[in-house]
Order: C-alpha cells, then sequence, then structure tokens
C-alpha cells in the first residue's frame, strides 16, 4: 500500500514541478530500495508496510539529528532542507500518539504481556512494536516502559 502512494506521489510531485518534494520521495524510494536487496540477500521476502514505518522514522531521526548539527554549525539553511525533508516524510507516517496515549499504550501493553518488572521490558516493547508502529516514538516508548515496570518491579 505504501509502496504504491510513493510512486503516486513521485507523479504528482513531476506533474506539479514540486522539485523538493520529487527529490525526498525519491530519497524514500532509493531507502527502500536498498532495504530490499538487502533483504533479498538474506533470503527474505521484500519488506513489509510495517518495516517502512519503521524506515521513515529512523529517516525522519537522522534529519533531526542533521539539523541541529546544521544550527550548531551556523548553517541555518541547511537545517531548514533538513525541516522540509521530514515534513515531506512525516506526510507518509500516520499521525503520531501524544504523550496519554502512549502512557495508556504502555499500560495495557504490561496487561497484555503480564510484565512483572524491568526484565520485561523487551516483550513490552515487542508488543508496542507489533500493534503501534509508525505511530509511536519508541525512543519516548521504552522511558514510559522503564518507568512503570520500575514502578512494579
Amino acid at each position: 500500500m505504501l509502496r504504491a502512494r510513493f510512486t503516486t506521489e513521485m507523479k504528482e510531485a513531476m506533474k506539479a514541478g514540486d522539485k523538493d518534494r520529487l527529490a525526498t520521495v525519491r530519497m524514500i524510494q532509493a531507502a527502500l530500495k536498498d532495504r530490499d536487496i538487502e533483504a533479498r540477500g538474506n533470503g527474505k521476502e521484500p519488506i513489509s508496510d510495517e518495516e517502512i514505518l519503521s524506515l521513515l522514522q529512523k529517516m525522519t531521526k537522522q534529519r533531526t539529528e542533521s539539523a541541529a548539527v546544521y544550527e550548531q554549525g551556523g548553517r541555518p539553511e541547511l537545517a531548514a532542507n533538513e525541516r522540509a525533508e521530514i515534513a515531506i516524510i512525516e506526510s507518509f507516517l500516520p499521525k503520531q500518539m501524544d504523550e496519554t496515549e502512549m502512557k495508556a499504550a504502555v499500560e495495557a501493553a504490561i496487561l497484555e504481556t503480564g510484565a512483572a518488572g524491568p526484565k520485561d521490558m523487551g516483550k513490552v516493547i515487542g508488543a508496542l512494536k507489533g500493534t503501534f508502529a509508525g505511530r509511536m516514538d519508541f525512543g519516548k516508548a521504552s522511558g514510559l516502559v522503564k518507568a512503570a515496570l520500575a514502578a512494579k518491579g
């Protein structure tokens, strides 16, 4: 489903003459192709929509870090380019969960997995990734899971 959307978006960007969007969608497709080739080399199927969402989140995180480095280095024009790419990449991601939704999801995952303490953190994160891939910032979720499990254990 996402693969077809990338192709459609690329065609629309070409027709509209939106060079920035076109370049970013092409970059996404190149990263996707790299991951597919890597998977095929390991004897696996092309990556799933869940894995594509994870790839998009990783690309967003990389650009956020790059923008911060450019800002510190006195290159605001490069930071602005990174932020523009982030906005385009995020347009393909589902709406991100807010803090309240994340806390509720973490509590539900802890109950669902029967996690009793910090040693069960991997089990809880695995359950969250299976359910909320692409919608949850797992860096933030990790801290919430750790805090909730520390309170239990």
